[in-house]
């Protein structure tokens, strides 16, 4: 049997594997969007655990939300839903 060394950023932040659309802002955005469900985790158990108090909670999840929602602001996501692969407008 043969046993594989797990990296310790693996198994602290795992990521899933990407099913959608597959253009380079996507993949960054998953891989951003990922990491900001893996942050809310943590936030989520030390609060639960009393270890950090809920308005504090709060806060770092409200600012975790304010760098997610600017990555997708600057990867552009969404923003012009009728493009194509080619970067034209589709007729309707």
């Amino acid at each position: 049997m043969e046993h594989r060394i797990v990296d310790k950023d693996d198994f602290l932040y795992p990521h899933g594997r990407y099913y959608g659309h597959v253009k380079p802002e996507n993949l960054v955005f998953n891989a951003n969007l990922q990491e900001f469900a893996q942050k809310v985790s943590y936030v989520c158990s030390l609060e639960t655990g009393g270890k950090i108090p809920p308005e504090a909670a709060y806060e770092q999840i409200r600012v975790l939300w304010k760098q997610l929602k600017q990555s997708k602001k600057q990867l552009q996501i969404g923003e012009n839903p009728f493009k194509n692969e080619g970067g034209e407008a589709e007729d309707s």
